[in-house]
C-alpha cells in the first residue's frame, strides 16, 4: 500500500497537471459514471493529501476522494490519450494531461462537510503544515497497545505504513512490543520530528531511505540511489539478514495484519528516558 509520501507526491503532480483547468471526467469502466458526470466540465482548483487519502477540489465545491488501497494506481500522461486499457475507474482529461485511476479502494465525490468528517478521524500527517502531533500523543500516552500497533493506526499518525513503522522504531531503538503508555513526551517528540524529516525526504526523492551514512552498505560511488529504486532500509524486508548496526539477525512477526521487522538487540527501549540510554541512532 502506498505510504504518505507517495500520496503527497501524487497530489503535487495532479495539482501541477490539472489545477486551474476545466477537466473532462469519464468512467471507461462504468463503475463511477455518476460520480464522473458530477465532475465533468468543471474546473479543478487543487489537489491535497491527508495521510493515505487524496482529495481533488473542484469549483463546484465537489471533492473527489480517492484511497488507492493495496492495488490502486493514478497515473498521469501527456495528451493525446490512448484508448483506455483495462479497468479504468476514472479518466481525467485536460489540455495539459490525462490521468487514469485504476483499482482504488475508495473513489467517491464528497462534500466539504463529508471531507471534514473523514479527516477529523485521521491523525496528524507529518507532511502537512497544519499537523498537530499533540493529537497523536494524546492517544499514545494512555494506550496499552504496542507501539507497533499504534503506529499503524491512522488515527494516531496519518500516512505511516509498514516501511516507516519498522524503520522509525529501529532508528529510535524502540521495542515494537512496548506499550504506548510507557513512552515519555520527549521520545514522542523526537520520533515525530524524525518522521517529518524522513517523509519530506521521501517526497523529494520518491523513495524511502532511512540508513545513516555511517551504516550504509553501498559503495560511495553508488550513492545516491537513482530515482525509482526502493531505497536503503535498516530492517524492512530483511528477515534473517544481519542488522546493519549490531549484526544480530533481523526478525519478523505479524502485527496489525502486516509483517513487522525489528532487531531484538538494538530495539530494547521501552520509551522511557534513561540518562545512559541513547536517544536514537
Amino acid at each position: 500500500m502506498p505510504e504518505g509520501h507517495t500520496l503527497h507526491r501524487l497530489a503535487g503532480e495532479l495539482t501541477r497537471c490539472f489545477a486551474g483547468d476545466t477537466v473532462a471526467a469519464a468512467s471507461p469502466q462504468g463503475r463511477f459514471s455518476e460520480g464522473a458526470a458530477l465532475l465533468d466540465a468543471t474546473r479543478m482548483d487543487a489537489v491535497e493529501s491527508w495521510g493515505k487519502h487524496l482529495f481533488a477540489h473542484f469549483e463546484t465545491e465537489r471533492i473527489l476522494h480517492v484511497h488507492l488501497g493495496l492495488y490502486g494506481t493514478f497515473l498521469t500522461t501527456l495528451p493525446p490519450a490512448e484508448p483506455p486499457r483495462g479497468a479504468v475507474r476514472l479518466r481525467l482529461t485536460s489540455q495539459r494531461a490525462v490521468a487514469d485511476l485504476r483499482g482504488p479502494t475508495v473513489c467517491a465525490v464528497v462534500t466539504p462537510e463529508q471531507r471534514a468528517t473523514l479527516v477529523s478521524r485521521l491523525g496528524p500527517d507529518p507532511l502537512r503544515a497544519d499537523a498537530d502531533p499533540e493529537r497523536g500523543w494524546a492517544l499514545v500516552r494512555r494506550s496499552r497497545r504496542s507501539l507497533a500497533s499504534l503506529l499503524m493506526d491512522q488515527s494516531v499518525i496519518s500516512g505511516i505504513g509498514n516501511v516507516y513503522r519498522a524503520e522509525i522504531l529501529f532508528r529510535h531503538r524502540l521495542a515494537p512490543t512496548a506499550p504506548g503508555q510507557l513512552v515519555v513526551r520527549g521520545v514522542w517528540d523526537e520520533l515525530w520530528e524524525d518522521l517529518v524529516v524522513l517523509m519530506h525526504q521521501g517526497v523529494e526523492t520518491g523513495r524511502i531511505d532511512t540508513v545513516l551514512p555511517i551504516h550504509e552498505t553501498r559503495p560511495a560511488s553508488d550513492s545516491p540511489l537513482t530515482e525509482g529504486r526502493r531505497g536503503e532500509v535498516y530492517v524492512y524486508r530483511r528477515t534473517g539478514q544481519p542488522c546493519l548496526v549490531c549484526g544480530t539477525r533481523v526478525r519478523t512477526r505479524v502485527v496489525e495484519g502486516r509483517n513487522l521487522y525489528w532487531c531484538p538487540t538494538c530495539q530494547r527501549r521501552s520509551g522511557r528516558r534513561r540518562r545512559s540510554e541513547p536517544r536514537h541512532l
